[in-house]
C-alpha cells in the first residue's frame, strides 16, 4: 500500500509499505478514504518529535471504512464508516478511568507517533471500540474528518479548559486550524466578545465570518494595547493560546484579567517564559494538555442538528498521490491561504454514492414519520 513515511528531519516520502494486519483481538483494520495534515505533522517533519523515528508512517487524522476486526471488537464490523480518533485508549487503565485517555498507559497519541498512522491506504487501530466512532449517514466524510483531532482539540483544550462562560470576553491568540476550531465551538458558550489575534489578514477575515466580534493583526505588536483599550484596562476573562510560541504566550499573559484563565492549546518546541511576578496577584488559572477526544459523540450530534459546520475550515483538496505537494502548501499556509487540507485516499466514489443514497433515504423516512405524527 502507499503511505507517507518519515525518513528523518526534513525528509518524508510517499512509498509502498506492507499493508497492516490485525495483531491483537481488539484491533480494527480501517481502509482510509480521507486524511489530512496537522501542524504536529510539520513538527515531525522538522525533527521536533523525538518519539517519531525514521520509517514511521505518519498522520493521526482519518476517516474510512472498517475492513476487518479482531475477535474482541464489539461495536464495529466490516463495512462500517468510521472516524479514527487521534487518541487511542484502552478504557481500563488508571488514566482512562480518570477521564484522561490522552495519557492512557497503552495508548494516548500513538498513531503516527509510536505506531504507524493514518496517512496511508490502511491503518491498524488498537482498542477499536474506544478509538473509532461511527459516522452517521447524514454526515459526509470530510466534515467528519475534522472531528479526528482539531475540533475536539479546540473545544476540549481551549474552550472547556478555559472555562468559558456566558458573557465572558475571550481572546483566541492564533487563527490557525485549531484556533479557528476553538472559535467555532466557543459560540455554544455565548461569550460576550470573541477577539481573534493573528498575523494573517486572510485568516482574520475567515475568523470574522466564523463569529469573531473583533480581529487584530499583530504584525505591529499592538494586540495587547488594543485589547486592554477594548476592555478598559480590565483584560479578558479567557485567553486561548493556539500557536505554541514564546511571543503568543507573552500576549496571553499580558491580556489576561483578574480571576481569568489561560488555556494553552499550542504545542511548544521551545521554552516560553512565565511571568509569575506579574501574574500571581491576578489569581489566574493556567491550563494545558492533550486532547482526549471524548467530545466526538457530542460534536457528531451537533453537526447532525445543523448547529455546527466544521467543513468551513477546509480550504484545499488533493488526491493522496499529491500529498507531498499538499505538505508544501500547508507549510506555506499564509501565502497559500490554507487552513485544512483534505487528502482523498483511493477512489471513494462508490462509497460516497452509496452514502448519499443512504442519507437521502434517511431524510425521506424522517419526513414521512413527521407527517404521520402530525396527523
Amino acid at each position: 500500500m502507499q503511505a507517507v513515511v518519515y525518513q528523518g528531519p526534513g525528509n518524508i516520502v510517499l512509498k509502498d509499505v506492507p499493508r497492516p494486519t490485525i495483531i491483537e483481538q481488539n484491533d480494527a483494520l480501517v481502509r482510509i478514504t480521507q486524511t489530512t495534515i496537522c501542524g504536529t505533522d510539520l513538527a515531525i517533519l522538522k525533527g521536533g518529535v523525538a518519539t517519531v523515528t525514521p520509517g514511521r508512517v505518519i498522520g493521526h487524522e482519518g476517516v474510512g471504512i472498517v475492513e476487518a476486526v479482531g475477535s474482541g471488537v464489539r461495536q464495529f464490523k466490516p463495512g462500517d464508516r468510521v472516524i479514527v480518533s487521534c487518541i487511542t485508549a484502552c478504557g481500563s487503565c488508571e488514566y482512562c478511568r480518570r477521564g484522561i485517555p490522552s495519557n492512557c498507559t497503552e495508548g494516548g497519541w500513538i498513531l503516527g507517533n509510536s505506531i504507524d498512522g493514518c496517512q496511508a491506504e490502511y491503518v491498524r487501530v488498537p482498542f477499536a471500540d474506544n478509538g473509532l466512532h461511527h459516522i452517521p449517514p447524514s454526515i459526509n466524510e470530510e466534515t467528519a474528518l475534522m472531528l479526528s483531532d482539531i475540533v475536539p482539540t479546540g473545544l476540549e483544550v481551549g474552550v472547556m479548559n478555559g472555562q468559558v462562560k456566558f458573557g465572558d470576553v475571550v481572546t483566541i491568540v492564533g487563527a490557525g486550524p485549531v484556533g479557528l476550531a476553538a472559535l467555532l465551538s466557543i459560540q455554544f458558550f455565548s461569550p460576550a466578545d470573541i477577539i481573534v489575534v493573528d498575523l494573517d489578514d486572510h485568516r482574520l477575515e475567515l475568523a470574522k465570518r466564523l463569529g469573531a466580534t473583533m480581529v487584530i493583526n499583530n504584525q505591529d505588536s499592538s494586540a495587547t494595547a488594543k485589547i486592554l483599550q477594548k476592555t478598559n484596562g480590565r483584560g479578558v476573562d479567557v485567553a486561548i493560546e493556539a500557536v505554541g510560541h514564546p511571543l503568543t504566550c507573552k500576549v496571553a499573559q499580558e491580556i489576561i484579567g483578574v480571576g481569568g484563565t489561560i488555556a494553552n492549546i499550542g504545542v511548544y518546541s521551545q521554552s516560553a517564559e512565565l511571568h509569575k511576578e506579574a501574574l500571581w496577584v491576578k489569581n489566574i488559572t493556567i491550563r494545558m494538555g492533550v486532547v482526549n477526544t471524548t467530545t466526538i459523540p457530542l460534536l457528531l450530534r451537533t453537526i447532525q442538528s445543523g448547529k455546527l459546520d466544521p467543513s468551513q475550515l477546509i480550504t484545499h483538496h488533493f488526491p493522496f498521490s499529491d500529498v507531498l505537494h499538499a505538505y508544501e502548501i500547508f507549510a506555506n499556509a499564509a501565502q497559500e491561504q490554507a487552513v485544512k487540507i483534505v487528502l482523498a485516499v483511493g477512489d471513494a466514489s462508490d462509497d460516497n454514492a452509496r452514502l448519499s443514497t443512504d442519507a437521502l433515504v434517511e431524510m425521506i423516512v424522517g419526513q414521512i414519520m413527521q407527517q404521520v405524527s402530525a396527523h
